[in-house]
């Protein structure tokens, strides 16, 4: 039996009952009888992958499809803003596949199976179906609590009570402009019809409907009494057949064999499997000791992916998972030799998991791969090409389900000619029951010659009490935080704009110097340049615009060649890489880069703001937010220039740290840089030290953005690293000149840029750490003794000049117009400048060495010791 096409004759002929629509709806369904008092039919999707095997390509390629449908509907900033919602327990895996195609929104299912500790944050009946209560127990409550977008999917929508009752439900806890609707079919009767418009009225809100195909079931008098006559009527003709549950009669076409566990779902007893306990990863459920004929395959599923929507699965996740899968389907295609006709089986609600493992199996084996799942849904069998459900195997539950022991299904499996069943369950199934004689892998066993099983480890939310909040807050953008428009960047940061944290640059200097306070748990007051300062930053602006141009698109070329990677799924949507810009000194960098991607490539790298802190490392919640919506392989590090390196070590530690300690890996510390005169790094537009002129301001280049703070009372243990927005400066503020002026020249230097682009992409670029030396040299010659107070090149001088108490600036013989305003910054602040004839950096700046408030005179300038 294989991929029939059903003429639907059978339940036509016997109960008048008949599909009506448009020429696709023929391709989508066939007709079945359940074993169900409130409905007789049912609807079986030919392309859901629930009741009848199908290329997993074309059940994902149908969900994804409508996804995109959705985003196109709402647009990319509702659609970023959106929630999808999938049905227990046959849309779990459609839902996941329209949230694929929105791309932008994360995604939960309802569920039937209660999680102790997790408060539902909502429910709904279901009142046609065999097990009528849904819960939604999403990790976090707040998932459903924005006012974003709702997109609801299900298999289909007939009467539309199950989808409005849930509308509804939500609809009073947290009120919504939009909904949109995602069926496969639109099923709605005639009466039916309105009642969509007349309940977005009543609730006022806009409610949309998108579906792959619609149509009308036409139900005679008398349908439900003759389809549960129809149906004892064949159950009883097979009353002889071998093996049935005591109590129960086998169905036609029903698989049973003698031996089969009782239908109750309780574990045999003599001959039974025990469980044994052996050394699982750690969060998983001990496994139990495989089926005599099944063979475990060890997945290596990413830790920290859940297993499905149950709890809430983010883009990122999706992003992470797509990285994995891969190695995943290597590994089951080995324990493949020789199979031709192969079925992955999912299991109940797990639909979306089985249904990514078997597309990418799709893709690496020669095999044919189909994919179904199992099912709760208790549905007639009978052998005949007119009918939907040629067969079904029956086993007891094996997850422990919470409404007591009962039988389950695997329709169209057995007689479908499988050389190979690859059975997928979480981890919380993976019991006894499953092993036991007359269990799942016992009747799969007895239809093919090999039999895998695959465990996905049972996502397990964290408790709200004694663990950090499974979502933290979405990123600031401008204009409510920033002078950036906010698309150009998003500041993973937490606003602490109303509170004073300013303090005297002496009065920093000697508690920093002393030990008594980090140089992150304050901030300098914002220095506020004079008339003819800002004079030299705009002549040095048109003098290095177009050579900064240059920097800008060399090194988004050699990101782009070597950081870029085509997406793993169908969503080409997802652009790669992500920029991380290091705030605030990359930031700026980060978003001419984002031009040039955009200039050059017609493409939008996704760009965000993220705080790192000399000797506390970069923000761990920042980097929890961009895995949870990131693949972190994508993630780039954007810096504006390397000084000595001590930034580019210190990311490296944090990284390594961050890992070990989340178990989430894939970041790459490498920094991308504008400038590397300290030759630092791998990827850097030039190794020149010269002026950036975004270095001789502070936030009023850098989108009126303070530098980081990271302060215990302010800044709590979930919170991002936090920052002020200084909105009163915007008369000051040349933040989108500088930008705008820079990439005014990207047509002028795209040839050469990319030129150089390349000659980069090919020429050794290792680390020399030529600077770090110079910086130790120098430390010891001038009796400083601490490297973090010699602060090397023109961007970090010029940051000891605004912001520090500095004691003299060490400047290359010869040096012209790049260091025109860090003279003047000298000349202002009292601080003397030496020309030193071998000197790796244009010029180097040092702090004042054991400062305290006596090392400047009454005028706040500098005094030599």
């Amino acid at each position: 039996m294989d991929n029939v096409v059903w003429t639907g004759t059978w339940v036509a002929k016997r109960l008048g009952v008949e599909l009506v629509g448009d020429e696709k709806l023929g391709d989508l369904l066939g007709l079945a009888l359940r074993r169900n008092p409130r409905r007789a039919h049912l609807l079986v999707s030919k392309v859901l992958g629930k009741h009848v095997p199908q290329s997993p390509s074309v059940v994902y390629g149908y969900g994804f499809a409508l996804g995109r449908r959705v985003r196109e509907l709402l647009g990319t900033e509702d659609a970023r803003a959106a929630v999808v919602l999938g049905y227990a327990e046959t849309a779990t895996g459609l839902g996941h596949c329209v949230a694929d195609g929105v791309g932008l929104a994360p995604y939960l299912h309802s569920t039937r199976r209660p999680v102790p500790g997790i408060t539902p944050a909502g429910g709904f009946e279901e009142s046609h179906s065999h097990a009528t209560s849904h819960l939604l127990l999403p990790q976090d409550p707040r998932l459903l609590a924005g006012d974003g977008p709702l997109v609801l999917v299900d298999d289909e929508f007939s009467t539309g009570n199950t989808v409005l009752n849930t509308i509804r439900d939500l609809h009073a806890r947290h009120p919504r402009e939009r909904y949109v609707i995602v069926a496969l079919v639109d099923m709605r009767s005639a009466a039916d019809l309105g009642r969509l418009e007349d309940f977005a009225r009543e609730i006022g809100a806009r409610v949309d409907l998108v579906v792959a195909a619609s149509g009308t079931v036409k139900l005679p008098e008398g349908v439900l009494e003759k389809g549960q006559a129809l149906v004892a009527e064949y159950e009883s003709a097979d009353r002889d057949t071998a093996g049935p549950a005591p109590g129960r009669v086998p169905a036609p076409g029903e698989a049973s064999l003698p031996g089969r566990a009782p239908a109750t779902g309780q574990v045999p007893g003599p001959g039974s499997v025990p469980a044994s306990a052996d050394v699982s990863a750690p969060g998983r459920a001990p496994r139990h000791r495989t089926h005599p004929a099944a063979t475990r395959v060890e997945l290596g599923w990413p830790r920290g992916v859940p297993d499905g929507g149950r709890h809430g699965f983010t883009p990122g996740h999706r992003v992470r998972l797509d990285g994995a899968l891969p190695a995943m389907a290597a590994r089951i295609a080995e324990a493949l030799p020789g199979a031709r006709r192969v079925l992955v089986l999912g299991f109940e609600e797990l639909m979306y998991a089985p249904l990514r493992l078997a597309g990418e199996l799709e893709q690496v084996v020669a095999a044919e791969v189909r994919y179904s799942t199992t099912t709760r849904s208790p549905v007639l069998a009978l052998d005949d090409p007119g009918y939907a459900i040629r067969t079904r195997l029956v086993f007891p539950a094996h997850d422990h389900p919470d409404d007591g022991p009962g039988e389950r299904y695997a329709y169209n499996v057995a007689g479908a000619g499988f050389d190979a069943v690859v059975a997928v369950v979480d981890s919380a199934a993976d019991t006894p029951e499953l092993h036991a004689p007359g269990g799942l892998l016992a009747r799969l066993a007895d239809h093919t010659p090999s039999v895998l099983l695959a465990v996905v480890p049972s996502y397990v939310p964290a408790r709200p009490s004694t663990e950090r909040p499974s979502m933290l807050p979405e990123p600031l953008r401008g204009p409510a935080f920033s002078s950036y428009a906010p698309d150009e960047v998003g500041w993973l940061l937490r606003d602490l704009s109303d509170v004073t944290l300013e303090a005297p640059t002496e009065e920093r200097e000697e508690a920093i110097q002393s030990g008594g306070a980090h140089y992150a748990e304050s901030l300098p007051v914002e220095y506020q340049p004079s008339d003819q300062y800002q004079e030299l930053f705009r002549a040095a602006l048109d003098t290095s615009a177009a050579r900064i141009a240059q920097a800008v698109g060399a090194v988004t070329e050699l990101v782009l060649a070597e950081r870029s990677r085509s997406p793993l799924g169908p969503d080409t949507s997802t652009p790669r890489p992500v920029l991380v810009s290091l705030a605030r000194a990359g930031t700026p960098v980060g978003v001419l880069m984002r031009r040039w991607a955009q200039y050059r490539h017609g493409i939008d790298l996704p760009h965000y703001a993220v705080s790192i802190v000399r000797g506390r490392g970069i923000d761990p919640n920042a980097l929890r937010w961009l895995a949870a919506h990131h693949d972190p392989a994508d993630v780039v590090f954007v810096d504006g220039w390397t000084g000595k390196g001590a930034i580019t070590r210190e990311l490296a530690q944090a990284i390594e740290e961050f890992e070990a300690a989340e178990g989430i890996t894939g970041f790459d510390p490498e920094i991308a840089v504008l400038a590397d005169p300290g030759s630092c790094v791998r990827t850097y537009g030039t190794r020149e030290d010269f002026l950036i002129p975004s270095a001789c301001l502070n936030s009023t280049v850098s989108g009126l953005i303070s530098r980081t703070v990271l302060r215990s009372d302010l800044v709590g243990e979930h919170d991002f690293h936090g920052a002020k927005f200084y909105r009163e400066l915007a008369g000051s503020d040349v933040s989108v000149e500088f930008l705008d002026a820079v990439a005014a020249h990207f047509p002028d230097v795209a040839e050469a840029a990319c030129t150089q682009g390349k000659e980069l992409l090919t020429a050794d670029r290792t680390p020399t750490w030529e600077g770090w030396a110079a910086v130790e040299r120098i430390s010891e010659e001038y009796e400083i003794h601490d490297v973090n107070l010699v602060k090397p090149g023109v961007g970090e001088t010029t940051r000891v000049l605004l912001r520090r108490v500095p004691w003299k600036i060490l400047a290359r013989a010869g040096a012209g117009a790049d260091l025109d305003h860090v003279r003047l910054l000298a000349e202002q602040r009292g601080v003397p400048v030496e020309e030193v004839a071998e000197l790796p950096y244009t010029c180097v700046g040092l702090i004042h060495p054991k400062y305290t408030r006596g090392a400047t005179g009454a005028d706040g300038r500098a005094v030599a010791l």
